[in-house]
């Protein structure tokens, strides 16, 4: 066999008193979904590229995960999400950074990747380029999960972050560590490889 894939959910640790064994039970689930996304599609022959954006598809369709619509709260209380993707066979890539309202942002880092002039967009530019090219849009309340809001309620008044979970820190403390939130990475069968990641930043 010479095709493969790995993922991964996230940046941060869940703490032993949060995590009971029915949400211990769901991530296993959620991550088990996505994997398998992927890898049923590198069995099937496909790309590496169509692999890795299907099993990060798969986590930011997911409120357990810090990115699409599990998305941590930014500062302001809004949402600001960024993916990337890149191909090893041709060192294509595409990135976006900072969208509010795209429902999968590594399908628009694709996009910009194969459909436009660009590497990298960002912001309303990003979002006026995913509505063009027809991906999904949605309101505010489609990102909005509790248990992010109550982290975000937490911290909002302080001088502190977190990542996707409980791992806080005060200005500075992180800075020489750069925590990516969901991603997957995969060789298909004709040795191509790809990775792609999303995320929702820190609240």
């Amino acid at each position: 066999m010479n095709y493969a894939i790995a993922i991964h959910g996230g940046a941060g640790t869940i703490v032993p008193e949060d995590m009971t064994p029915e949400l211990e039970k769901a991530y296993k689930a959620a991550l088990n979904e996505a994997v398998e996304a992927g890898y049923k599609l590198l069995v099937a022959g496909e790309s590496a590229q169509k692999a890795v954006v299907a099993a990060t598809l798969s986590m930011e369709n997911s409120l357990l995960f810090n990115a699409g619509k599990g998305s941590v709260f930014t500062h302001t209380g809004s949402h600001e999400m960024d993916a990337a993707i890149m191909c090893g066979h041709d060192l294509s890539a595409g990135a976006v950074a900072g969208v509010s309202n795209v429902v999968n942002p590594v399908l628009l880092a694709e996009g910009i990747m194969e459909k436009s002039d660009h590497v990298f967009l960002s912001g309303q530019g990003a979002e006026a380029f995913a509505l063009k090219e027809g991906l999904t849009l949605a309101p505010p309340d489609y990102f909005f999960v509790p248990f992010r809001y109550q982290q975000w309620k937490a911290v909002r008044d302080t001088n502190t972050y977190t990542l996707d979970h409980n791992v806080q820190a005060a200005d500075g403390l992180l800075k020489d560590k750069k925590f990516g939130t969901v991603g997957a990475v995969a060789c298909d069968q004709r040795g191509n490889i790809a990775a792609a990641t999303s995320t929702g930043g820190m609240t």
